[in-house]
């Protein structure tokens, strides 16, 4: 860019023109660098403290510089201000808050004010620049974009985008992945900043979206919406997995990302260093969708939990490890691309599991009701698995049980409800002796064991229970009442009630 030195003042002009053509960037913002250059290199010769201004005739070049001093009541800096009087001397009509101009002779570059000025007009020109290379990109997060490699510096690439530079950071590539000033990039837009130091064009070739991205590219049936991309998740470098849908039921989703042979994921396979697809069918049921993405391991039952969106997968016993894949990676995966907490055990295992189950509740019952092992038994079969369940059923559906009559069904109930009454008196003394306030009782749901856990947690006013959040009581982790399995509706029901009755205690 050439120094204002050697410029002539009906050369302005021609100079903004070119520049304004060499880096795209609008004429008036370079007529704007260009006057506070002049106004720089201005107050440099007349002093810092005084209000100088420039303007360039936008039609002939010709520059002109002034000093500008406000109208006020009371001075109290010379260099900048003037008294009403005074200003009505030198211009008759002045009034409080005018500024009165005064044209100053043209000022002679020297060779370090020139140097300052370009200096401001090269630094306008960035600012101008890295402002554009924003708005153009801004609005391109989530695009694919190809680029090449300008320099790496420390493991970071930067990728070079026509007129705008972009970082791909180590953690942004895929492990083992390597490149050299010239090679050609592919990777995704994954964010657009905007500081102090202008914009910054972050890549990636890790996240699920570039995976969905290089699929949309090659597959035109999810180009065209036929078929959706619903989720992806991914291990970058080693194994992906994604669900596919097609709103046309005459179109395999999963046969048409996979390609004649193969060649359409392949594609991808080849841009990703080898790492291995999974390309899976999604279904609204969930259940089906679990066991589509564990694929290739089979399995033979699950069991949902909605509420905590957990599921049990039952899988025979040579199947176990390729569900679980090397370090775990299959079942995080496909935990990741549906949503749910997933639990693999084997048939055997599994079979353990409800056998010492089936002997645990039976001694409850055995307990608390004062029967034998074979009413007990019978009790099980007919799917109770809990003391409340027997006391509070309806009689007639302990009628049905097979060699039970009214008279067992009566008994069985009075004694299971005084066993639940015993036991809800303990459970009541045990949380008054740990110093639980009577109002945090009174709290609907929470149950007299609940209180328990409470007070041993040091849980103890309405207070204390107010401040808590839902995740803080029913967080698997953690959470306070975590053993009693709790779900995110009632842990927000009791939470409101406590907050809405200490309210009401307020006011």
């Amino acid at each position: 860019m050439p120094t204002l030195s050697n410029i002539q003042r009906h050369e302005l002009l021609q100079v903004a023109d070119a520049v304004a053509r060499e880096k795209n960037i609008n004429r008036e913002e370079i007529l704007m660098a260009m006057e506070m250059a002049i106004q720089k290199a201005g107050k440099a010769k007349y002093g810092n403290d005084h209000d100088i201004r420039t303007k360039i005739d936008r039609r002939t070049g010709e520059v002109k510089l002034f000093r500008y001093l406000q109208v006020v009541d009371n001075v109290e800096n010379e260099v900048t201000q003037i008294s009403v009087p005074e200003a009505q001397k030198q211009q008759p009509g002045a009034k409080l808050g005018d500024f009165l101009t005064e044209e100053l002779p043209p000022i002679d570059l020297g060779r370090i004010s020139a140097q300052t000025a370009k200096q401001v007009i090269v630094q306008k020109v960035r600012e101008v620049e890295r402002q554009h290379e924003y708005e153009e990109y801004k609005d391109r997060k989530g695009e694919i974009i190809n680029g090449v490699v300008r320099r790496v510096e420390f493991g970071n690439v930067t990728i070079e985008l026509g007129k705008a530079e972009a970082m791909l950071r180590r953690d942004m590539m895929l492990p083992r992945e390597t490149f050299r000033p010239g090679d050609r990039v592919r990777a995704l837009i994954a964010d657009v900043r905007s500081d102090s130091k202008g914009s910054q064009i972050v890549l990636s070739r890790t996240s699920p979206e570039f995976m969905a991205k290089l699929f949309t590219q090659e597959v035109p049936e999810i180009y065209n919406k036929i078929i959706e991309i619903k989720s992806v998740a991914r291990d970058p470098g080693s194994r992906a997995k994604m669900a596919v849908y097609s709103r046309d039921s005459n179109i395999d989703p999963v046969g048409a990302c996979v390609g004649i042979r193969g060649s359409r994921v392949q594609a991808i396979v080849n841009e990703l260093q080898g790492e291995k697809v999974d390309i899976v069918p999604w279904s609204s049921d969930q259940a089906t969708f679990v066991v589509n993405s564990l694929a290739p391991a089979e399995v033979s039952k699950v069991v949902l939990d909605e509420e905590t969106k957990r599921i049990e997968v039952v899988v025979p016993d040579d199947q176990l490890s390729l569900a679980i894949g090397r370090k775990g990676q299959n079942v995080r995966l496909a935990s990741e691309l549906t949503g749910w907490e997933i639990d693999i055990l084997t048939e055997a295992a599994e079979s353990e599991r409800r056998a010492q189950e089936f002997k645990n509740v039976s001694q409850v019952f055995v307990d608390a009701l004062d029967i034998d092992e074979v009413i007990a038994h019978l009790l099980i079969t007919e799917g109770f698995t809990k003391v409340e369940e027997v006391a509070y059923v309806g009689l007639d559906e302990l009628e049905k049980i097979e060699g039970f009559d009214q008279d067992l069904a009566q008994q069985l109930q009075e004694r299971a409800k005084n066993y639940i009454q015993q036991q809800q008196q303990q459970q009541k003394s045990r949380w008054q002796d740990l110093g639980v306030d009577g109002k945090l009782a009174d709290v609907p749901g929470l149950t007299p064991e609940l209180l328990v856990t409470l007070g041993e947690q040091g849980v103890k006013t309405l207070q204390d229970f107010a401040d808590l959040s839902s995740d803080e009581l029913i967080s698997s982790e953690d959470g306070l009442l975590r053993k009693h399995k709790l779900n995110l509706a009632n842990a927000d029901q009791m939470i409101m009630a406590a907050r809405h009755m200490l309210d009401n205690v307020k006011k």
